[in-house]
């Protein structure tokens, strides 16, 4: 997110084209059985108090990252009606897992707290109410994914939501608390610090829950799983 505001034709050119090189490459299997894209909550924009969006919602993204991943699943649907490739469309949350990233939101804090440093909190344009995500270890993404290869269709999305909705603020409180250090954060209203990023992203997964799958809801334990692993690879912070 972060770098689609600092360079916007990198990551547009980076997920769309590489979406469309991939479309050109399937184009040439004979037996193709399946295109599965990875797509993201971001494309549905700023999502409501208490609403989740389903997969029929309509697409009202705010910023390039979540433009260009629009817009990858745009072409996919035209590959799939011109060219008859078997799309099927996944809609993912917020992700967290070991060797993520330092530049994301868990590992980042980690190190911030490992380092007695402040977390930016960001918050709504009031700078009071901390916004808020749903999280999913890549490890249920994988069962996720798994599942719906065997019993999703092609021409279909289905979303993969994360089981529990935690705010910035509260979400920093469990890490800090979980490695017994002290938190300090600071709270910026969220447009002033990264504009285009929305506060509140929620999907909803009745569609796929009819097919027999919900998310695990061990939150709690796969955050201190990521955080004890972290804290014994600190290389994965970059110190």
């Amino acid at each position: 997110m972060d770098s689609s505001i600092r360079d916007p034709i990198g990551t547009i050119q980076n997920n769309v084209m590489s979406t469309v090189y991939l479309l050109e490459y399937a184009r040439t299997l004979k037996n193709l059985q399946l295109f599965q894209q990875f797509s993201t909550d971001e494309v549905y924009g700023v999502c409501p108090k208490n609403y989740a969006f389903k997969e029929t919602d309509v697409h009202t993204p705010k910023n390039p990252y979540s433009a260009s991943k629009s817009a990858a699943e745009q072409i996919c649907i035209a590959y799939e009606n011109t060219y008859k490739i078997p799309i099927l469309i996944t809609n993912l949350m917020n992700v967290f897992g070991q060797m993520q990233h330092v530049e994301k939101f868990i590992p980042m804090t980690i190190k911030k707290v490992l380092c007695n440093e402040s977390v930016i909190i960001h918050t709504d344009e009031d700078g009071i109410t901390s916004g808020s995500r749903f999280y999913i270890h890549a490890k249920n993404v994988a069962e996720a994914v798994v599942f719906i290869l065997k019993n999703g269709k092609a021409g279909e999305r289905y979303n993969i939501p994360g089981s529990c909705e935690v705010s910035n603020l509260e979400l920093a409180q469990k890490i800090a608390q979980i490695m017994q250090k002290e938190l300090y954060y600071e709270l910026v209203a969220i447009h002033a610090a990264r504009p285009g990023l929305d506060v509140r992203y929620s999907l909803d997964g009745s569609k796929l829950a009819s097919l027999g799958w919900t998310p695990p809801n061990d939150f709690d334990q796969k955050l201190r799983e990521t955080i004890e692993w972290t804290l014994a690879h600190p290389e994965w912070l970059e110190l």
